[in-house]
């Protein structure tokens, strides 16, 4: 993906030790309003409200800022993955074929917004851009057992392998014509999530052999196991390890090692997902403290860090083997999200959602805090719909 948004994050960092809480089972205690929220009503609008202001029913794709359908998707493809995900999630939710009618549409209509190929095919010179589409597509396919999203999904999946080099004794590199040295988290992870799912619908080995492979490297040598922190990227040509963390590097370490777990039954991996997990949502550099939500990490790119983080983490919290303490701090800090973003981040009027999910937007908004925003909304529906 195009870096485009501001590290915000730089202000925490001298605080970045800190834990909002000293012990696991310590709980907050959070003020609520007097009514209950439907979830699955909540889920329902946020998700229209991101067909109608974003989805461009003519070119069949998402445009990137609210209701400005004549600037179009401004080059923003891996969005597009992540809008349409919030369409699935609400597809399988709700059975309703207004969802589904928007699939095949998207399937043509985001080759317009590859910028690498535009309008030819879905293969993005940036590795996690076509990862993001991969992943979407799979979803599509077990959505809907077409195979055509499969074949799709194992074109970019070959793609894909080709970033792997041994630059930094492995990895696949963030940019495949000028970034071949940078390796980073947000080309692993959603390679090894890839990798795994492509294994669970094909029964391939050499999938899960890939998806072992790449956690092992990212495990290995972007993730601290101390602290449960994954760092954003190696650069191989002067060996230095930028160590800042990102809401969705987290997010894919967990789902990486949650996948691993599931297809393995190994317990080192459900920990180290718990781990990434809790450092997520405890360490002060991650989470706006005052209202205990993760935090603002900006427009642009940023704005879709939270949503991609809180789609893996509702899997872990539904785990029924993790530790009693952890699921109960897990369960506690999703609610608290997604009761703050709809009580404070929301502007109700247009159901718009902005990158501070505990501020409502004022004026327009960006496909990824919009997308984001539904994301949480569909998660929070979905545990609803999922919890013992």
């Amino acid at each position: 993906m195009k870096k485009t948004f501001l590290y915000l994050f730089l202000f925490v960092l001298g605080a970045s030790t800190w834990q909002s809480c000293s012990d696991i089972e310590d709980e907050y205690t959070y003020g609520r309003d007097q009514y209950t929220i439907d979830w699955n009503a909540a889920a329902d609008s946020a998700t229209s409200s991101l067909i109608k202001h974003f989805w461009d029913q003519k070119a069949h794709y998402f445009v990137y800022h609210a209701d400005r359908f004549e600037l179009g998707h401004d080059n923003n493809y891996w969005p597009q993955a992540h809008a349409m995900d919030a369409v699935i999630d609400a597809y399988l939710r709700t059975k309703d074929a207004k969802y589904s009618l928007l699939f095949d549409q998207w399937f043509e209509g985001i080759k317009a917004a590859n910028f690498s190929n535009p309008g030819r095919n879905y293969l993005n010179d940036f590795y996690d851009d076509s990862e993001w589409i991969a992943l979407t597509m799979l979803r599509l396919y077990e959505a809907t057992k077409d195979t055509k999203y499969l074949d799709a999904t194992k074109e970019l999946w070959t793609w894909i392998k080709g970033g792997w080099n041994e630059l930094g004794e492995g990895g696949i590199a963030w940019e495949r014509k000028k970034n071949q040295h940078s390796k980073n988290a947000c080309s692993n992870g959603p390679a090894a999530i890839l990798a795994a799912r492509l294994y669970q619908a094909t029964k391939d080995e050499n999938d899960l052999n890939w998806a072992k492979k790449i956690y092992e490297w990212e495990k290995q040598t972007l993730f601290n196991q101390a602290t449960g922190a994954v760092y954003d990227n190696l650069n191989t040509k002067t060996g230095e390890l930028n160590t800042m963390t990102l809401s969705y590097n987290q997010g894919t370490f967990v789902g990486a090692a949650y996948e691993l777990y599931k297809l393995t039954g190994d317990d080192i991996y459900l920990n180290d997902a718990r781990k990434a997990a809790y450092y997520c949502i405890s360490n002060a550099s991650m989470i706006d403290i005052g209202n205990n939500i993760l935090r603002n990490e900006g427009e642009g790119d940023g704005g879709l860090f939270k949503g991609v983080f809180m789609r893996y983490f509702t899997q872990l919290v539904l785990e029924p083997n993790l530790n009693a303490a952890y699921a109960k701090k897990f369960t506690t800090f999703l609610d608290n999200n997604a009761e703050v973003l709809w009580r404070k981040g929301v502007n109700k009027k247009v159901m718009l959602f902005g990158p501070n999910w505990a501020l409502a937007p004022i004026g327009t908004t960006q496909l990824t805090s919009q997308t984001s925003g539904a994301t949480l909304m569909e998660m929070r529906a979905y545990y609803e719909k999922n919890k013992k």
